[in-house]
């Protein structure tokens, strides 16, 4: 047959397209050998947005105030109303909260990439060891933190010195290699 489909051809189109009951493909399965990696259970969680923390206690405030109103959606709808009527100044309680659990999210991931980086070699002593050093990180008052972010804002201009002079030096290279050409 010239330009036609055969029989066979056009059921085995159709098997590939056809969809059962369930709303599943019948033979286009992938296998299930390979999926997504388990999370981690001891992984941080990554930190709330400033809405989220404004939402925590706005949703205790608007379920005292209306105790009989279980629907989720309408205390996101008066919690959003209520986000964008907000000015920037009110809104700075929430923006300072989430940005210090920003910090302490970044201070654990390190811990945690760096345990991850050490592998399960490392036993339990160095597992203590990290909680009681956690532990007296959280004592620390912001100005640790604030020295964190110029050490790399520090090593940022430094590498970026670096790059500057690597392309300057590469420029005056290529420039004197034409000229002698």
């Amino acid at each position: 047959m010239k330009g036609g489909k055969s029989k066979t051809e056009s059921k085995r189109a159709d098997a590939k397209l056809a969809v059962n009951k369930k709303g599943a493909a019948t033979k286009a399965r992938k296998p299930t050998g390979k999926g997504k990696a388990a999370k981690d259970p001891n992984k941080p969680k990554r930190p709330p947005s400033a809405f989220f923390v404004f939402m925590e206690e706005f949703r205790k405030q608007f379920n005292k105030e209306h105790p009989d109103n279980k629907a989720v959606s309408a205390v996101g709808k008066a919690a959003g109303a209520k986000w964008k009527s907000m000015s920037d100044a009110e809104k700075a309680p929430f923006v300072a909260k989430s940005e210090k659990r920003k910090a302490d999210y970044e201070k654990s991931m390190r811990a945690y990439n760096k345990k991850q980086a050490e592998g399960p070699t490392g036993g339990d002593e160095e597992e203590s060891e990290k909680s009681v050093s956690e532990v007296n990180d959280e004592d620390d008052d912001e100005e640790g933190s604030g020295e964190v972010c110029l050490n790399t804002l520090s090593i940022i201009a430094v590498w970026s010195s670096i790059i500057f002079v690597v392309y300057l030096f590469c420029a005056i290279y290529f420039v004197q290699e034409e000229d002698d050409d």
